[in-house]
């Protein structure tokens, strides 16, 4: 909102120029989000214990989950109204990309919302229906899809490079998918949603993985939509793509905020209501920037919770026999003896590793 307001009048006040600068307005975003966290976050859980929204937990889980039964969920909505009140200050409204973002973003937190209510508060087993809530995910996904198919933001003269994939560590791409690239986004946005819900299982991880991720993806986002960069670079360049930048960066500060009362032991968690939008935001991301197929090493940590999980199913119904002792797999850590923390940290370093590597195939080949 800044950006449209101040910068015309910037002949009458010479520095009201600076909100036109990207950079600055992802970094004001990043600390406004984060300050909005941490100081309405006490009055947040407060108000999260008052009305009893408290986490059930499994019990065939580990034993020392036990004692966070009760503790507030839903802090999914500290994340989102932190982000989105940053974005009204420091986003471009008028950036078809950023609103698209945003309000998918915002769509699959209301779905999670929906599933934490009837968890928590009418003590429906298990939530709302699977089936149901992966018909809303795919409709979501799919609306956004559709929309980025129709109204692609692409260099003048080359509108096939909308539907174009791109491999990491490779410069030109390698397939134009047509229409079918409708089917393979929402895919992602769906596959990427549900991988950090089932991430979202320790104090601090899936909040850690998610901010090393957006991280990521911000830079990536912020240099394909500079022209002279990507030209540097021989990169795609995505134009106004930097601006998603902002919308990352303010997602970065809320998660941050909330990580100070997500880490162990939680204060707080995100629920549904968090983990599917930011895997959403992390997908969607991916598709507007070309950079689809790098999720399966960016979000390498997601990927292996989620296969975790398809690969102990398809076991236990085809030979009855588990393949890990729990699953998703950082349970299965907990189980041989590692620490919370201790798994924690360690998949947060994996994370790292894996968002150095992302960032190194931006110049290879």
């Amino acid at each position: 909102m800044l950006q449209l307001l101040l910068p015309p009048l910037q002949h009458h006040v010479s520095w009201f120029r600076i909100f036109n600068y990207t950079s600055f307005r992802l970094v004001a975003a990043a600390i406004t989000a984060l300050l909005l966290a941490y100081v309405f976050g006490p009055w947040f859980i407060r108000f999260l214990r008052k009305l009893k929204f408290g986490e059930s937990v499994r019990s065939d889980g580990p034993k020392s989950h036990e004692s966070k039964a009760g503790t507030p969920t839903m802090g999914g909505l500290m994340i989102m109204a932190s982000m989105s009140i940053s974005m009204l200050l420091w986003g471009n409204l008028n950036n078809l990309y950023v609103m698209l973002i945003w309000l998918g973003t915002l769509a699959l937190s209301a779905l999670g919302f929906i599933d934490d209510y009837t968890k928590s508060v009418k003590k429906v087993s298990g939530g709302m229906r699977a089936r149901t809530k992966f018909f809303w995910q795919i409709a979501i996904a799919l609306g956004f899809a559709t929309v980025v198919f129709l109204f692609p933001y692409t260099p003048k003269g080359q509108p096939e490079q909308a539907t174009q994939l791109y491999l990491p560590f490779l410069k030109n791409p390698v397939l134009n998918l047509g229409i079918v690239a409708i089917f393979f986004w929402t895919f992602v946005v769906v596959g990427t949603s549900n991988a950090v819900n089932l991430t979202d299982g320790l104090d601090g991880l899936a909040t850690g993985m998610a901010v090393i991720s957006l991280v990521t993806l911000a830079l990536i986002a912020y240099i394909t939509g500079l022209e002279d960069a990507t030209k540097h670079l021989r990169l795609v360049f995505v134009p106004e793509a930097n601006e998603v930048s902002v919308f990352l960066a303010a997602l970065v500060g809320a998660c941050i905020g909330f990580l100070w009362y997500n880490a162990y032991p939680a204060e707080v968690f995100m629920g549904d209501t968090g983990s599917l939008a930011l895997g959403g935001a992390i997908g969607m991301t991916a598709i507007l920037i070309h950079r689809e197929v790098l999720l399966i090493i960016l979000g390498g940590v997601f990927v292996m919770e989620a296969l975790s999980v398809i690969l102990q199913v398809g076991s236990y119904k085809t030979t009855k026999k588990r393949i890990f002792r729990m699953a998703p797999i950082h349970h299965h850590f907990e189980l041989v003896g590692w620490h919370e923390n201790k798994v924690v940290i360690r998949f947060w370093i994996i994370g790292i590793l894996l968002a150095l590597i992302s960032v190194s195939s931006l110049k290879i080949l």
